[in-house]
């Protein structure tokens, strides 16, 4: 775990390997714990980056809204501290948005973009509700959100096959401060859209999907890449297809990877 000064706050690292640069972006409620799996087949052949994103793991917050653009930066300013000027971008959820924007500030940064269980398309109406809901709801009872928001993010099946990995997620989870928390909630609230990336981004791009995903409709979300070049592998799972079909991400990303 390395450091690095940002406006004023510590933004937590890590930088493993040799090789085309890989970033990696977690999603809401983790942190770079999450890749740890991941870090040890990449940086065989790569060079591989992850970032605690503001509010999150061992970064601080940088405010009381984080928006994916200011996310983007942070990742920007990491990256051109590190001297990386090219990079196959990986993110998990709201770690997509933010590759998503990242590619939207900085294209020519961007390799290959993977979007494992995240969509292009802004929040709906019904889910900037929702988002107030859970604002609400953390404000109320940080613990009982944080342990409730883990459990609905695997299949229903899983919910009962996988309950250590679940309360190992939860541990980390709980680690994320509330105004980390509710930064990132505004931020999500307000992202753009940014499908038209996926039919226009001049770099090869992957979308992974969970069939049975609560948190993002299946339908919805493939629909979005519809009359593009963009690869997709569906998986049979949740939201959380890094634990869920833990071997088939790694397969299907090192598949992608070697294309490039």
């Amino acid at each position: 775990m390395k450091l690095h000064h940002y406006k004023n706050i510590k933004i937590a690292y890590t930088d493993s390997g040799k090789g085309t640069a890989m970033v990696l972006l977690h999603g809401f409620l983790e942190n770079q714990h999450m890749w740890h799996a991941m870090i040890t087949e990449f940086s065989k052949k790569h060079r591989v980056i992850t970032v605690d994103l503001l509010g999150h793991g061992q970064t601080e917050s940088l405010g009381y809204i984080h928006s994916m653009e200011d996310q983007a930066d942070m990742v920007h300013d990491v990256l051109s501290h590190l001297r990386i000027r090219k990079a196959i971008f990986v993110g998990h959820s709201m770690g997509g948005y933010v590759a998503l924007a990242f590619a939207e500030l900085y294209p020519d940064y961007i390799k290959g973009l993977i979007l494992l269980n995240s969509t292009s398309r802004a929040d709906s109406e019904e889910r900037k509700t929702n988002r107030d809901r859970a604002i609400q709801a953390v404000k109320k009872d940080h613990t009982a959100f944080v342990r409730l928001s883990i459990a609905n993010l695997f299949s229903e099946k899983n919910r009962t096959l996988l309950l250590d990995e679940i309360e190992a997620v939860k541990l980390e989870a709980l680690k994320t401060p509330l105004q980390g928390i509710v930064a990132a909630l505004e931020g999500m609230k307000i992202r753009k859209d940014r499908e038209v990336l996926l039919h226009f981004g001049q770099y090869p791009k992957l979308l992974v999907l969970g069939e049975k995903d609560p948190v993002l409709n299946y339908e919805e979300s493939r629909d979005q890449i519809e009359n593009t070049n963009v690869d997709l592998v569906t998986l049979p799972d949740g939201h959380m297809s890094h634990i869920e079909n833990q071997s088939e991400v790694l397969k299907a990303i090192v598949e992608f990877v070697k294309k490039i």
